[in-house]
């Protein structure tokens, strides 16, 4: 697939420049970036999504036999990703950088690691839990795919006249 140049960037800082852009579109909802990258990343982000909504929902119930401490059987329900769901994280993963969700101010460091500790990739769950299903019920509701960008001029920058834009999902 042909791709803009972005500049005089080889080939490994074009693709890092776009990941880290992709990556924080979809952690902060918006960013401010010129329009050729913009252009770019959407393409991206939109492919990103789309992937996402297909496969938010394919779980899988498992029972899993095991023993405890004091010599008992225990069997628990587990739900967990279907094949094709956990190939669709596994794509997302290898694309996307791993953003550390930030400490709040008034959290203690025990407090946040407890909040943390089973989210491993959080921009990848925020994508699964959060942006794939409100995308999946407005695409069952308007019956349409796509368009979960939005790119608003805002003018040339100072320096060079690049046109700024900002990208933002809708």
């Amino acid at each position: 697939m042909a791709q803009r140049k972005l500049g005089l960037r080889t080939a490994a800082q074009r693709k890092a420049l776009l990941r880290n852009q992709v990556t924080n579109l979809l952690w902060y909802g918006r960013i401010e970036t010129t329009l050729a990258r913009a252009k770019e990343v959407r393409v991206m982000a939109e492919r990103l999504i789309t992937l996402a909504i297909r496969e938010c929902d394919n779980n899988v119930q498992v029972e899993k036999t095991f023993n405890n401490d004091k010599g008992q059987t225990v069997t628990v329900t587990v739900q967990n990703d279907s094949a094709t769901k956990l190939a669709a994280r596994r794509t997302i993963m290898a694309y996307l950088y791993e953003v550390k969700e930030p400490k709040q101010d008034d959290e203690t460091k025990s407090a946040y690691r407890e909040r943390t500790k089973d989210v491993k990739y959080p921009c990848v769950e925020k994508l699964f839990r959060e942006i794939a299903p409100k995308y999946k019920a407005r695409n069952a509701e308007k019956n349409c795919a796509g368009g979960y960008t939005r790119i608003i001029k805002k003018g040339p920058r100072r320096g060079d006249a690049a046109e700024m834009v900002i990208l933002e999902l809708i």
